[in-house]
């Protein structure tokens, strides 16, 4: 038994059982072992941002680690990007990263490099594998590191300690510890809310927005007049029909600031306090306005719907409150003619399938998506949480991988669906039931906000060129047959529809180029 065997063993008997990979000659040991581990389902991504990406979304899906494989250290940086959005939407994942033999090292060959240094900014915890016999602890903890609290665990595995023999183990489950709620934090969130009636405010994250936890939220806000909020950005939400739909604190300074002027008291359950995602002149980064009290009733990692439910009995609740949900769907009527991102934010709610994902990476466009979405059958929400863009296909792909008896949407905006446009090969490679909803403006249209609000008020060529995806246009439609992926265009609601129909119809991949 070689140390490559004992890392699948470790991982297998803790139920990772998921290995999302784009390996090199460093990880060629640990693939062979991967081969002889049937029980391991292994995902190829053609980009290492394709597997970061949904090795997270399979992650926020099922609450457990995938594994990923990744080569060296230039392998680990290509997929960073998407590292640093799984760290900001808590998931837990375990980077299998292959560097050369430890004896190697000294030679410094070409892709020798400080893996220890580009991993950190973007791990929670990391560790170099010092040996064959070093393999089982070190892929434990790497485990452990990976839920508690869950976070992004990367380990080094050096092809010496990939090859090299190593003791047999019996490998075993890792026994994870559950805090116990804070009932002094539960007892200061109860008097400031009784001290603020009708200006407190909760904001819900994690776990917290989940059905079950948000139900209890809902009864709270009820009996108390207490304002639900969710972060700006969503790991993971269940929305729609029936569930308690907090309301999403918005993008720009100026809405954020206004929708919390008025609180005096904002409890975060699991979440951290709302601030501007980028410094403007003149502007502020706090969103809460001067002398707000915030308090954390509970954080990451804690049991956070335990929390809620303390708390409500701490402030006399019964079990039994109403609170208040979405039912039927607005009476608005069909769009007819020029599509537009309004019209495809509203066609998709009213069509969704009960029980679907929606991955959220649309980014200026559908932005009524999320508003619509509480009046939509009971589906999961889930957005690129870090703000580095190419996350959209990848997510997708993995919370597909996670639930293959779920209809998975991708509301993709066209810019940054080019950053990581090898997981739609994934995609159709996998089979996986996937319709991709490319909104096809041919502009980086969130950056033309952004000129406007830094104070340019004209752009000229220079800048344009820096900002328009034309000259050529993307087509998307050739670009998706190309992977392997069934797609068409649509440029009004009619046709966007009938597609939208079709696709929902059929299992597999298939991307719609909606042309706005």
């Amino acid at each position: 038994m070689n140390g490559a065997d004992v890392l699948c063993d470790v991982l297998l008997a803790n139920d990772v059982n998921v290995c999302f990979a784009n390996p090199g000659t460093s990880e060629m040991h640990f693939v062979a072992a991967l081969d002889r581990k049937p029980e391991m389902r292994c995902v190829l991504g053609l980009f290492e941002g394709v597997v970061t990406g949904a090795a997270d979304g399979y992650a926020r899906m099922t609450d457990r680690p995938a594994a990923t494989l990744l080569h060296t250290g230039p392998g680990l940086a290509n997929g960073l990007a998407n590292i640093h959005n799984a760290k900001r939407a808590l998931s837990p994942m375990i980077n299998i990263v292959g560097d050369h033999a430890s004896y190697h090292l000294a030679l410094d060959a070409p892709l020798t490099s400080d893996i220890e240094s580009l991993a950190s900014p973007m791990s929670n915890w990391v560790r170099r594998i010092e040996g064959p016999a070093d393999v089982a602890a070190a892929t434990e903890a790497a485990f452990r590191a990976s839920l508690s609290p869950p976070g992004i665990a990367t380990l080094i595995l050096p092809a010496d300690a990939a090859w090299g023999e190593a003791p047999i183990v019996s490998a075993r489950k890792v026994e994870l510890a559950q805090p116990a709620v804070d009932m002094g934090a539960v007892q200061n969130a109860a008097e400031a809310i009784r001290g603020a009636p009708g200006r407190a405010g909760i904001i819900v994250r994690g776990r917290a927005a989940r059905a079950d936890a948000l139900a209890i939220a809902g009864q709270i806000s009820a009996a108390h007049d207490v304002r639900l909020f969710s972060e700006v950005l969503v790991a993971r939400m269940e929305r729609g029909r029936g569930r308690v739909a907090p309301m999403r604190i918005p993008y720009p300074i100026d809405a954020a600031t206004a929708l919390l002027s008025d609180i005096d008291v904002l409890i975060l359950v699991g979440a951290k306090e709302p601030v501007a995602f980028f410094a403007y002149p003149g502007k502020p980064g706090r969103l809460v306005r001067d002398g707000c009290e915030v308090l954390s009733l509970a954080a990451h990692g804690e049991d956070l719907k335990a929390a809620l439910e303390a708390l409500r009995d701490e402030l006399g609740i019964r079990s039994t409150q109403q609170f208040s949900a979405a039912t039927g769907f607005p009476d608005e009527p069909a769009p007819r003619g020029k599509l537009t991102d309004d019209a495809i934010a509203l066609s998709v709610a009213r069509k969704l399938p009960a029980n679907a994902i929606v991955c959220d990476e649309a980014v200026t466009s559908a932005r009524r998506y999320f508003a619509l979405s509480a009046f939509a059958a009971p589906h999961d929400y889930m957005m690129t949480t870090g703000g580095s863009i190419g996350e959209g296909i990848p997510l997708a792909t993995g919370a597909a991988i996670a639930c293959p008896d779920r209809k998975v949407i991708n509301l993709q905006a066209d810019g940054s669906g080019m950053y990581t446009v090898q997981g739609l090969w994934t995609q159709a490679r996998e089979n996986l039931d996937v319709v991709t909803i490319v909104f096809s403006n041919r502009t980086y249209a969130i950056l033309h906000g952004e000129m406007k609000n830094v104070g340019v008020g004209a752009i000229g060529e220079n800048a344009r060129r820096m900002l328009d995806l034309d000259q050529p246009a993307l087509d998307w439609v050739s670009l998706a047959k190309g992977m392997g992926v069934e797609a068409a265009r649509a440029d009004t609601c009619e046709r966007f529809d009938a597609l939208l129909d079709s696709a929902l119809s059929r299992h597999g991949p298939f991307l719609i180029e909606a042309v706005i």
